[in-house]
Parts: structure tokens; C-alpha cells; sequence
């Protein structure tokens, strides 16, 4: 599972056009929906679309996407007005092209922590709030940003506790968490 969930994505270059606006159907409009980053910000290694849809955020759009009046995706992202951010509005805010540009400050279980204090570090989350600013206060997107560094800090914390549980049960000879014998059998029976 784990080589199909990667080699799906990267087994070719990223950035390729046919990436977002696919191959046989080269349409902005396409482009302009979140759904078409699902196509790879999903699943277990990358929960990014999970996110976005139960966020606030992913609701709005949801709840809204077939209403033109809306969500126009007929408008280049440079011109659009949205009830609400797509994940395109944001990451390739105004029609530019590079995502990493305006990516969001957290990598995998709070290992960009290492950049804090670099000035990148400092210009990734000035641009983060100026990207929330488009419809928030610039206080309210560093109060939330402030309260996504907390939950990642105490993430992290839990993600290690984890692992030490994990390690002293492989350390004690309970690496097998349920005995073959006790286990139950696809029917829920033993």
C-alpha cells in the first residue's frame, strides 16, 4: 500500500500540466476545483484533502461549488471572488503557478520546527497571514496561526509518546498487539 499510495504521484515529474488541468481535457476551469488536487493530496501519507474538506473552509465550498454566483470558475484566479478559498485560491494565489510559494508552514508531524527562527520561516508565515488577510484580519490569521503551532507542538509531543509505547512493546516481546489465536476472524468472530 505504501509504494502505490507514493509511486501514484512520483513516479513522474510534478510539475507537469497535465498534473491539474489533465491530460485529455486541458481546461483552466478543471484546474480551478479542489477536487483536482484530491487527485494526490489524499489518503493516509497525505491527509491534506481530508483537511480542507471538513474544514470550514471545504464546507463553504462544498455546500456551495454548483453555484456559479459562488464559486466562478470560469474567472482566472487573479480575478475571482469566491464565498470561500479553494485550495487553488490560496496555494496558487492570482494564477501563479509555483504551490510551494504560498504553501502553509507545517510539514509532516512538525518537522519544519527545525526552521523556526530562519528568516524563510519568518517570510513563509508573513505571506500565510497576507494570504488570510484576503478575507480575515491579520490578527485573526496569526491568532489562528499561533493556535496551529500549539496543536502541532502538542501533535508532536503525542506522535513521540506514541512511538516510545510502541518501541517498549516491541522492546518487552509484544511487538504483535493481538495474538493470531485471539484475533477475530473477518466476521468479527474468534
Amino acid at each position: 500500500g505504501d509504494p502505490a499510495g507514493c509511486t501514484f504521484c512520483h513516479t513522474s515529474p510534478e510539475e507537469r500540466c497535465s498534473t491539474c488541468h489533465q491530460r485529455h481535457l486541458f481546461n483552466p476551469v478543471v484546474a480551478r476545483k479542489s477536487e483536482q488536487c484530491k487527485t494526490c493530496h489524499w489518503g493516509k501519507d497525505h491527509r491534506d484533502w481530508e483537511a480542507y474538506d471538513i474544514s470550514i473552509h471545504g464546507t463553504v465550498y462544498q455546500v456551495n461549488k454548483w453555484d456559479p454566483t459562488q464559486f466562478d470558475m470560469s474567472k482566472k484566479l487573479a480575478d475571482a471572488d469566491y464565498v470561500g478559498p479553494t485550495c487553488q485560491y490560496c496555494h496558487l494565489r492570482g494564477g501563479h503557478h509555483n504551490v510551494q510559494r504560498l504553501s502553509t508552514v507545517y510539514t509532516s508531524m512538525g518537522m519544519s520546527n527545525a526552521d523556526r527562527g530562519a528568516p524563510l520561516w519568518k517570510e513563509k508565515r508573513d505571506t500565510w497571514v497576507s494570504v488570510c488577510d484576503d478575507c480575515h484580519s491579520p490578527r485573526f490569521a496569526r491568532e489562528n496561526l499561533q493556535a496551529m503551532d500549539e496543536a502541532c507542538k502538542d501533535a508532536g509531543l503525542k506522535y513521540t509518546e506514541t512511538f516510545k509505547v510502541a518501541e517498549n512493546l516491541m522492546l518487552d516481546g509484544m511487538g504483535e498487539p493481538m495474538p493470531k489465536d485471539l484475533a477475530p476472524d473477518w466476521s468479527g468472530q474468534h
